[in-house]
């Protein structure tokens, strides 16, 4: 093969991968068509937002209303993070208001005190308000909204609402702030009072209704304007009396939405939202911007009112209509299975939250420790010839159980580990159950004698899980220790950083394994076609916007699956081909972020919406944002730190294998010739990652818990062989007279 024919080869992959991808695009935006509600008429919409409610304060007994909402309508899990990491009440309907994230002054500034944290402010009380007219604080809101970089445009539903020439009225303090318009201007707004209610509720098409936040007094922060003055019981019930009055007086024919808009206090949670009326029964709430059903976002709640009102929903904004899929029956049984669904949602959220750094700096620590130690034994020449050969066996089945680790944190929630009383024992039992399951395959297999075979095996298995939990729905990530958060927001579908950074590294691994095994027996073309179908596969499975919808994860993984390929077939980089391949993968992730934007608006995923951001004129607002990010994630941690250090000298030791750095690995690199290759694909992948992501620290430290144990496997397997190899050779005489 010639290398203009391997160009050739090149592009015809990657437009065979933009077809293959645009194809994929195309039929889940037929599916989602058919579901997807344009109305034009307009239909009556009654908002009712609260605060603090979770799905745990739901009883039959204690909250009859709230109980009947679940029973007879449509239930949801709600995410309400705002650009704090608690949301307070104001937060919420601010966020409302735009239909983006957006919140108070940080740290309550203009009152001069900062809370707890520096990232919980406060939460400060509404501003006061009579009647129609400016709202207070208007300013501050709007200033707070304009330094995020969020595109919050505070005053948004309004504004919408009033230029179709309709009317939104407001009913209390809250829901004076998501009534508002631009200018800060509440045209109908009257105090919550049960008597005036049929009034209210009848004189708009759609109505906000502010029923009272509840505030948990174990939680709230001490410096909270807004200081729970009961119980948190009392709360709820007082809320859930407020919701009975709501609907008893809300007009026939009308949609009425209850949702908890704010946290309790300082703990973030999922939180509850429930719709009854003609156009919704009893069964589940589900979203485009989440693709998970039972769970949506704050943010769906703006489109959900546009759409009510045959609003058009504008382009910029990041959630999508709600949609309502029927239960099997309206009985109590199902509505006890959906109440439990929804609080496996909120507690497994809420319990993976505060597991994430423990168990992975606790995964890492004892790593290190333990080949550390394995190092000082052999470097100080300890034990017995027999005995070293045994520290070598125990540091390879140690190595290849360390890697089954990743793979196996996903896995876990097959298991309902969320449910018992210790959760953090019940998450490492769940992972140590499929980790020895992994780990035992690929160390007992008949491919464990092959010095790629359990390197394989793990790579082979990490890919497999990841890409197919990807492409149906990506229900093992949602809420597992190196998966998606959903109690944070952000992603909640496709592929994170941190599951991209697993299968991009075991992608890679696995090109280098196979590619290696047809290296030795001499058929480098035949190297070259597995690794690039290998990682032209990955590619498309994590850049489909109906899959992995990443944008940031093919710039990394194809750059590093060029290089191999380049590498098996010797080569040589130029600067004309290095600018050759980056146009290709410019032209490649064009045409693949316009096939997504040809699509609908509520069917678009990342890719296409940064596409309509970047028309919109956004677009360097999104790259400044994601780098403040990644500069912020990046210092706060102080061991972040030292992954660029870590980066450098794993470059060093790739680039001069002579060097005493390079010792340990030099016969790892001289007995199998890919190793070295793949390892600086690994490389490429991970520096690109890093540099071109938010929170990009994570990859190269997330890459490295798969990668660093393998390397380590076949290194010392290399390393034991050798000194099988050296042994001279004796007879049974001989070793009897030993």
């Amino acid at each position: 093969m010639t290398r203009r024919q391997l160009l050739a080869a090149a592009l015809a992959a990657g437009v065979l991968a933009a077809v293959v991808i645009g194809s994929l695009s195309m039929a889940s935006s037929k599916g989602a068509s058919s579901t997807a509600t344009d109305k034009q008429a307009t239909w009556p919409i009654v908002v009712i937002g609260a605060g603090g409610l979770s799905w745990s304060d739901i009883s039959p007994r204690t909250t009859p209303t709230l109980w009947s909402l679940l029973r007879n309508g449509a239930t949801a899990a709600l995410t309400v993070h705002s650009v704090h990491a608690n949301t307070c009440p104001v937060d919420g309907w601010l966020t409302l208001s735009a239909g983006e994230q957006a919140g108070d002054a940080s740290g309550s500034a203009a009152e001069g005190g900062l809370g707890q944290d520096a990232n919980r402010p406060p939460c400060r009380a509404f501003p006061p308000l009579e009647t129609a007219g400016k709202v207070p604080r208007w300013s501050e809101y709007r200033a707070a909204a304009g330094a995020t970089r969020f595109d919050a445009s505070l005053g948004l539903l309004g504004d919408q609402i009033a230029s179709r020439g309709l009317c939104l009225q407001a009913i209390g303090p809250g829901a004076a702030l998501g009534a508002a318009r631009s200018s800060g201007m509440v045209v109908r707004y009257q105090q919550y009072d049960d008597s005036t209610l049929p009034t209210a509720l009848s004189s708009c098409p759609a109505t906000l209704v502010d029923v009272g936040a509840v505030r948990d007094p174990a939680d709230a922060n001490p410096q909270d304007e807004a200081r729970p003055n009961a119980t948190r019981a009392r709360q709820v019930g007082a809320v859930d009396a407020r919701v009975t009055a709501v609907l008893k007086a809300a007009p026939a024919g009308t949609d009425v939405a209850l949702l908890s808009l704010a946290d309790a206090g300082v703990t973030e949670r999922l939180r509850m939202i429930a719709v009854t009326g003609p156009h919704f029964g009893a069964g589940t709430l589900e979203s485009s911007s989440t693709r998970q059903p039972g769970l949506v976002q704050l943010t769906d709640l703006t489109p959900t009112i546009l759409a009510h009102l045959g609003i058009s929903r504008p382009p910029a904004l990041g959630g999508t209509p709600l949609r309502f899929t029927p239960a099997r029956d309206s009985s109590d049984r199902s509505a006890d299975e959906r109440l439990q669904a929804l609080l496996d949602l909120d507690q497994a959220s809420h319990e993976v939250h505060g597991l994430v750094e423990p168990f992975f700096y606790g995964f890492v620590l004892l790593q290190l420790a333990f080949f550390l130690a394995v190092g000082l034994l052999w470097r100080r020449g300890w034990g017995l010839p027999a005995q070293r050969c045994r520290l070598l066996r125990i540091t390879r089945r140690m190595a290849v159980i360390a890697a089954a680790v990743p793979v196996s944190t996903f896995l876990a929630n097959l298991l309902p580990w969320w449910r018992f009383s210790a959760p953090l024992v019940s998450i490492v039992a769940s992972v140590t159950l499929f980790t020895t399951a992994i780990s035992a395959l690929a160390l007992l297999g008949p491919w464990s004698r092959r010095l790629f075979g359990p390197l394989g095996m793990i790579c082979a298995t990490t890919m497999t899980v990841l890409a197919l939990d990807v492409m149906s729905g990506s229900r093992l990530q949602l809420s597992s220790l190196m998966g998606l958060q959903p109690v944070i927001g952000g992603r909640f579908y496709g592929m994170g950083n941190v599951t991209f950074a697993l299968f991009g590294t075991a992608t890679l691994m696995l090109c280098t394994a196979v590619g290696n095994h047809l290296v030795t027996v001499g058929q480098p073309r035949h190297a070259a076609v597995a690794v690039g179908a290998i990682g032209l596969g990955a590619v498309i499975i994590d850049a489909s916007p109906s899959w992995g919808s990443d944008l940031g994860g093919p710039t990394g993984l194809l750059p590093a699956v060029i290089f191999l390929v380049l590498a098996i077939l010797q080569i040589a980089l130029t600067w004309r081909r290095l600018l050759a391949i980056g146009a290709a993968i410019g032209g490649f992730l064009f045409v693949l972020g316009l096939l997504d934007w040809l699509r609908p608006a509520e069917s678009r995923s990342h890719l296409g919406k940064f596409v309509q951001t970047t028309l919109a004129g956004g677009a360097w607002d999104i790259v400044v944002r994601k780098l403040e990010q990644n500069i912020t994630l990046f210092f706060n941690n102080p061991l972040s730190l030292l992954i660029p250090v870590a980066l450098v000298l794993f470059a060093y030791i790739l680039t001069r294998p002579d060097s005493a750095a390079a010792a340990p690995m030099r016969r790892s690199f001289t007995s199998i010739p890919l190793l070295r290759p793949g390892l600086i694909a690994v490389l490429v992948m991970w520096v690109i990652g890093f540099a071109l992501n938010d929170s990009g620290a994570a990859i190269p430290a997330v890459g490295a818990t798969l990668a660093l144990p393998l390397v380590i496997a076949t290194a010392v397997r290399t390393l034991a062989e050798a000194r099988v190899a050296a042994r001279p050779a004796t007879t049974r005489a001989s070793r009897l007279r030993r």
